[in-house]
């Protein structure tokens, strides 16, 4: 598996458009000044809603269980980065507890390793990590 690097540069309305245009993905926007809010800033059935009032997007990830999409600002553009996650092996995924008040969803996250020639075991190919990305949302237990 390739994984993709950073690509396609993109200005504020253009992320603020290519995030409300994905279709069957779950996600979150991080804005630039609140925390994350589970009510306006996560999206899990509908789809995502950019409403920036006084800040701007500072990163948001999205998965469909096949693509996950990482978006990040970098001074006056944002950045998407897509990897695809299809093949990973449901060991490779881990959950983690989400600390959001009054959300009960862990946080999926994949790792991507790739067989890489290594000087150190005589450049035999070994497995490395090279990238975790979102892979979506688990619902947790009620709290």
């Amino acid at each position: 598996m390739r994984t993709r690097d950073w690509s396609k540069k993109m200005t504020r309305d253009e992320i603020k458009k290519y995030i409300e245009n994905l279709q069957g993905y779950e996600g979150y926007i991080q804005y630039s000044n609140r925390p994350l809010s589970y009510k306006d800033d996560i999206f899990i059935i509908e789809t995502p809603k950019v409403e920036e009032k006084t800040g701007f997007i500072y990163e948001a990830h999205f998965c469909n269980g096949k693509q996950s999409i990482a978006i990040k600002q970098i001074n006056d553009h944002w950045l998407i980065s897509k990897t695809d996650i299809s093949t990973i092996e449901e060991k490779d995924i881990q959950t983690y507890i989400s600390d959001i008040e009054g959300w009960n969803y862990k946080v999926k996250m994949a790792q991507v390793w790739e067989e890489r020639s290594d000087e150190l075991c005589e450049s035999m190919n070994v497995m490395k990590l090279q990238k975790v990305v979102f892979a979506g949302f688990e619902k947790g237990e009620s709290k």
